[in-house]
């Protein structure tokens, strides 16, 4: 889709539902919905009915609104509301979800069909470091759990108007709540129980694939698997009560999308019968075929390879068979426990006190993939013992068997030890992998580094500050943002010594903020915006099979994506033959080639001018001289920043 402009006059309000998420992020998703374009109205819609929240609101200049029951969660909020809003459009965004500044410019524009009920957009992440993302700095590659619905699924049912409503990081038309009486209640997920309501009454709806809105995935395996519990049983609740086959009033294609959506939770039966056979059949020597022959094999091996290439084809590139393949293990038993949800109303995710630490919590938690991997590994001696006795299998189906087995114990192991790694991260917030030009006062004068590893309480600073700092030192200097300079005051928590050369090469500072608003304007350029993918040219996208092959035949490259892992040093531009004053930005090492070098501007600069830069290093000012092209600009709720490629 095309996003097409939005029409002017709409009166649009945001609501922000928040029940006991924590203040300041709900105040970072407030100010990227303040910010957006286009004419609104802010609401707090607070279910906690906090102090704190309501000064919040207050200082930001924000509506806030609270009630004294929380009947029917989070769609009873939202339905509290609507009585107090005018507004042709609600915009829905959860309390860590912000939004970029061009949201309603993409989704606004759709509502020119009066039969369209709501705009969903993908609900993406900033913190990359989750349970349900894995990163590769070294490829720039970045894949998560929900990649696959969000750049294809959804984008397929929207193709047969059945895109479904996610709660967040959509816009939903107000006549259209109306004629269903609000926002669907008696389920846990009131966002696609809304979405059938509204298609029954013959509503449609958009499915705008680009992402406008970053929020925080689940950190570690507990809450991710609370989620999806909780996303499975109001499944189940939601089909319970619409019926989804046999209802009135959806066309034959959304009937086939939602019970596909309603059956994956089916799947968590299949993988466990999947993951204990290998098990049964060396333990028992009995085989679950009659026999395995040539005529079987050379019909099962090419099935089951074409199996795993045409899911990497279908899935554009967004499948990841592995990775999903680790993912099915770890919600395998909570989807077990989901379908229950058909039959039950309430389901209890059993956690360990709070007492315990959470890795010791996880390993608690995932007792069903380490039994699992238990029962697999103990079921390869096993099977090798029975053969060596002459009762067990037959060589072709214990050597298929144990491999079977092999398959699994590898995946669940390699499942736990990424959800144990994750609960033992001591980071209290995600830090962005962005680099900011940062100036230092000294005692020599001004110090010209960078702060990277970034969030609003501290970051890393590397450069030219380095030099002399101790742990306990205060730092007092100006982040240089795209709007200009942004006061610091830095205490060095840490100095990071380069191993080889014994010297000091990094400092680990915690910022200590005077202003709120200060700390506000750095929150502004970090949040709501796409800024860490396209700096570091990350992808969640890789090339396909059949792709790769006609790469090869047409004698084509590899595609190389290495921004992410690239060095970055801070620099001051100033044009030639120019009495302009210097401009502040940072440029990467030196490319392969020796000559291209990628550039990055807190102003924009002339289209193929030459430039003259004195890039700033810990052994002293270098001068580049070079021509700057290929401008692309990144925008963030700042400012937009400017990145070029630099050429000989």
């Amino acid at each position: 889709r095309v996003a097409p402009p939005p029409p002017a006059g709409l009166k649009v309000d945001v609501f922000i539902p928040t029940y006991n998420e924590d203040v300041e992020m709900v105040r970072r998703t407030a100010l990227a919905a303040r910010a957006m374009n286009y004419p609104h109205e802010t609401w707090i819609l607070d279910d906690g009915n906090r102090a704190s929240m309501r000064e919040m609101a207050q200082a930001l200049g924000v509506r806030y609104l609270a009630r004294t029951s929380n009947e029917h969660a989070k769609a009873g909020n939202l339905n509290h509301a609507l009585p107090y809003s005018s507004a042709d459009l609600i915009a829905t965004f959860d309390a860590d979800h912000a939004p970029r500044q061009d949201f309603l410019l993409k989704t606004l524009g759709y509502f020119s069909d009066p039969k369209v009920a709501f705009v969903q957009t993908p609900q993406d992440f900033y913190n990359l470091d989750s349970f349900q993302h894995r990163l590769d700095r070294s490829d720039s590659l970045v894949w998560s759990e929900q990649t696959l619905f969000f750049r294809v699924i959804q984008a397929g049912k929207d193709r047969l108007n059945s895109a479904f409503f996610c709660g967040s990081c959509a816009v939903i038309r107000r006549t259209a709540l109306d004629d269903i009486d609000g926002f669907a209640t008696g389920s846990v997920t009131e966002d696609i129980h809304t979405s059938i309501k509204l298609h029954k009454r013959g509503w449609k709806s958009v499915y705008y694939s680009k992402s406008l809105a970053f929020g925080l995935a689940p950190a570690s395996a507990i809450p991710f698997l609370k989620q999806r519990l909780r996303w499975g049983q109001g499944a189940m609740q939601v089909w319970r009560q619409e019926g989804i086959v046999f209802t009135r009033g959806l066309s034959l294609g959304q009937r086939i999308s939602y019970l596909a959506t309603m059956l994956a939770y089916f799947e968590g039966w299949q993988r466990a019968i999947f993951f204990l056979s290998p098990v049964i059949v060396l333990t028992t020597g009995v085989m679950p075929i009659m026999a395995l022959d040539v005529e079987f094999l050379a019909r099962f091996i090419p099935y089951y390879l074409l199996t795993f290439w045409v899911f990497e084809e279908v899935a554009r590139g967004y499948g990841r068979t592995l990775l999903t393949e680790q993912y099915t293990m770890m919600r395998f038993a909570v989807f077990i426990t989901a379908t229950f949800g058909f039959f039950l109303r309430k389901l209890r995710f059993v956690v360990t006190p709070k007492t315990m630490g959470e890795a010791d919590a996880t390993r608690k938690t995932l007792w069903p993939q380490y039994l699992v991997l238990g029962l697999n590994a103990a079921a390869i001696p096993v099977g090798l013992a029975l053969f060596w006795k002459g009762s067990g299998l037959p060589v072709g189906a214990l050597v298929g068997n144990l491999l079977w087995a092999s398959l699994t114990l590898g995946i669940a192991a390699a499942g736990i030890r990424f959800a144990l790694r994750t609960s033992s991260s001591r980071r209290r917030e995600y830090r962005f992998p962005l680099p900011i030009p940062l100036r230092v006062h000294t005692l020599r004068g001004l110090s010209l580094g960078l702060a990277t590893d970034i969030s609003p309480q501290g970051c890393r600073i590397v450069g030219a500050p380095v030099s002399g700092a101790r742990g306990g030192d205060e730092l007092h200097g100006e982040l240089m943002l795209p709007t200009g300079p942004l006061p610091v005051r830095a205490l060095v928590r840490t100095v990071l010594a380069d191993s080889e050369k014994a010297t000091p090469a990094a400092l680990g500072c915690e910022f200590r903020w005077g202003l709120s608003d200060e700390r506000s304007q750095l929150e502004m350029f970090l949040f709501g915006s796409d800024l860490q993918w396209r700096l570091n040219g990350f992808e969640d996208r890789v090339r396909t099979p059949l792709e790769r092959i006609g790469d090869r035949l047409r004698g084509e490259p590899p595609v190389r994506r290495r921004l992410a892992s690239q060095r970055w040093s801070p620099v001051l531009l100033r044009r030639v033959n120019s009495e302009l004053d210097a401009g502040v930005g940072f440029i990467s090492a030196t490319d392969r080639d020796g000559a291209t070098r990628t550039l990055v501007s807190l102003g924009v600069l002339p289209a193929n001018g030459r430039l003259f830069a004195e890039e700033v290093t810990p052994a002293g000012p270098r001068g580049v001289v070079g021509r700057v092209a290929d401008e692309q600009v990144l925008e963030t709720h700042a400012a937009p920043i400017y990145l070029y490629k630099l050429t000989a």
